[in-house]
């Protein structure tokens, strides 16, 4: 539930919090979905990265010449310097990221890579201390640890367990911290302000060209098109269609909420694909993977929203079951 103040500036926009909300989780689900059904019929994780890095660049060239959601890239100061200074290494580590978390697929299951992700925002943020972005604090340290152990435990409950496919997932969570931190030294220092989808516009070419490279050493040996065929090629396209839809609500998510909104949005978007996994696929949970992720997942959304936020979000929530009770107990039904 999004702060009341914030939910009426977005009523006042003419949009309801929950469109961009709803949206988001959606598509990011449906992109994670997509993606591990396909890997699972096609076991080529760069070159699927590279088709949607191809399409993208595709579909960011189209927007930018026919509709004004790309208008931020006439605000940046591209040369030559910051290019290969900033967006080159930077898609680099986006495209080394998207590989490892593609390549996770083969390996893990869904439910257990969202546990891992967990462990994201503690990449991030020891990430920043070492590039000395930020300055650790002891408060903060124990959030962190408190969300690694719970990933620990969640990992020591997984039956399913592949170290190949744990070190692959983490390689990916610490290349986009170093992604991130990247794009904050390296362009705030430069006077830039990019929105995601301006980035992916930049960073998609460089990306397509890297994860080309790597397919045609790692993948192309062993690929034919009979493979395309057996997966489908509207298929395809429509996985690519996805992906690139959940980066423009990203930029939609982003700018018409917040940071706030955008870290409780992804913890209950994890929790809904763990959900998925185990219906879907029968992934098998052990209680000690629950509580570990249990653990994991309230360490997160306390360094997300601090003390207050938390006792803020408890109070609205219960306020809002006991009205709930109150009016079925009016009716009757109760």
């Amino acid at each position: 539930m999004l702060p009341t103040i914030e939910i009426q500036r977005l009523k006042t926009a003419g949009k309801h919090p929950a469109v961009f909300v709803i949206s988001w989780i959606a598509l990011s689900s449906i992109t994670i979905l997509f993606n591990k059904y396909i890997l699972s019929n096609l076991e080529f994780p760069a070159i699927l990265t590279c088709w949607h890095l191809a399409f993208a660049t595709l579909m960011t060239q189209i927007l930018a010449r026919t509709t004004t959601l790309l208008d931020g890239r006439k605000t940046v100061k591209m040369t030559g310097k910051v290019y290969l200074r900033a967006i080159v290494p930077i898609g680099v580590l986006y495209s080394a990221s998207l590989v490892c978390s593609n390549q996770t697929y083969l390996y893990l299951s869904v439910a257990f890579i969202q546990m891992l992700k967990a462990s994201a925002p503690v990449a991030v943020l020891i990430t920043s201390w070492l590039f000395g972005v930020a300055s650790p604090k002891l408060q903060v340290l124990l959030n962190v640890l408190i969300i690694v152990a719970g990933v620990a435990l969640a990992s020591f409950g997984e039956i399913k367990f592949v170290w190949l496919g744990f070190f692959y997932q983490m390689g990916g969570i610490v290349f986009e911290a170093i992604r991130l931190i990247m794009i904050q030294i390296l362009l705030s220092g430069d006077g830039q302000n990019m929105d995601p989808l301006v980035s992916l516009y930049y960073y998609a070419p460089v990306c397509a060209v890297m994860n080309g490279i790597v397919a045609v050493v790692t993948e192309m040996g062993t690929f034919n098109m009979d493979d395309v065929w057996r997966v489908g090629v509207f298929v395809l396209l429509a996985n690519a269609g996805v992906a690139f839809l959940l980066n423009i609500s990203s930029v939609f998510l982003i700018g018409k909420t917040s940071g706030l909104v955008m870290t409780l949005c992804g913890v209950l978007k994890n929790i809904l694909l763990v959900i998925a996994s185990v219906l879907i696929w029968g992934t098998i949970i052990s209680s000690l993977q629950i509580l570990g992720y249990g653990i994991a997942t309230l360490g997160l959304i306390y360094y997300g929203v601090g003390y207050d936020g938390c006792m803020t979000y408890y109070t609205v929530t219960r306020k809002y079951a006991s009205k709930l009770w109150e009016g079925e107990r009016r009716e009757g039904r109760c």
